[in-house]
């Protein structure tokens, strides 16, 4: 496979994960607060059983792309700041989304929603600049 393709691959996983994350953000995780709490255990183990079929491709291409990457330019180059962004990503998403997610495995809990909402800033900030230097690659790329 071609550093470009790789380049390419890693680039859409961004850009989709950032469009994913903004949706998320503003729209998905604040409706959690409007669901009753009668059906919010079957609510939420929906939600993570369909979200997961999404995201765990996407984000496993776009850690492997990015890894690839930093590997043919070197850990310092700028393909390098993006892996190290998306390994910051993992990070956050396995100290706060993954322990808030398990919180509200049971019931509702107002207190996990907002945590969940709070702590996810730090993604979607991590993603869109992830994006924004993944578009200023490309366009070094093809200029």
């Amino acid at each position: 496979m071609s550093s470009e393709l790789i380049f390419l691959i890693n680039t859409f996983a961004s850009f989709f994960m950032t469009g994913l994350i903004w949706i998320v953000q503003l729209v998905h995780y604040p409706s959690f607060h409007h669901v009753s709490d009668r059906n919010f255990a079957q609510f939420q183990k929906h939600h993570v059983k369909s979200i997961d079929k999404i995201v765990i491709p996407v984000m496993a291409a776009e850690i492997t792309t990015s890894f690839a990457l930093s590997w043919f330019d070197g850990f310092f180059s700028l393909n390098a700041v993006g892996f190290y962004i998306v390994l910051l990503i993992w990070i956050f998403t396995g100290l706060f989304s993954v322990p808030a997610h398990s919180k509200l495995e049971d019931h509702k809990d107002k207190k996990a929603i907002d945590r969940l909402v709070s702590t996810n800033w730090i993604r979607t900030v991590l993603w869109t600049i992830k994006s924004g230097l993944s578009f200023y690659l490309l366009m070094r790329m093809i200029a």
